[in-house]
């Protein structure tokens, strides 16, 4: 199993995607890259913690290969937009990527030159150390799922979810 600590955004967009990924045995939303100990939610919103909405997926690369799930990442939110994603705005919010050693650094950063190609911006996504994860409240756990009526999901979540199957549908679960 392989995992990655990746930020795009708010964590329910990501995480609905990874949800529905083959080979994903688990999507976790949560908070990393920050000072404050034992965010909550309320915290990380202010935009004071230096926390950003993270998901760590963990993944079987024998069922889906690690570049797929970072394709996902790149192709299913603006890495381009810094500290910003649609109205989402301020550093929680940032496109990042949490490394755990010297060698998944490098495969990042590999991985940001190889999305380049599809970008006419810079890529902004910011390598960092991973530092504690700390796992958000329940009712952020699956919320799309979860909350399938909600106006964020149908105006912002269902719209990725359906980039997602137009680009990765031999990966993802067929839709219900």
């Amino acid at each position: 199993m392989k995992e990655f600590t990746v930020a795009a955004g708010c964590f329910w967009c990501l995480d609905a995607i990874y949800q529905r990924t083959r080979g994903v045995e688990s999507s976790i939303c949560g908070y990393t890259g920050g000072e404050t100990l034992n965010p909550t939610y309320s915290d990380v919103c202010t935009g004071q913690t230096g926390h950003a909405e993270a998901v760590r997926v963990r993944f079987d690369e024998n069922v889906v290969p690690e570049d797929v799930i970072m394709d996902m990442f790149f192709t299913t939110h603006d890495p381009t937009s810094l500290n910003r994603q649609g109205f989402d705005i301020g550093t929680q919010y940032r496109s990042a990527l949490f490394y755990r050693d010297d060698a998944e650094k490098a495969f990042f950063e590999k991985q940001i030159a190889r999305a380049q190609r599809l970008f006419d911006e810079p890529i902004v996504t910011t390598l960092e150390p991973l530092s504690t994860f700390y796992r958000a409240e329940e009712v952020h756990q699956d919320f799309e799922r979860e909350n399938p009526y909600n106006g964020y999901c149908q105006a912002i979540i269902d719209p990725k979810l359906r980039k997602a199957r137009e680009y990765y549908k031999m990966w993802l679960e067929p839709q219900a």
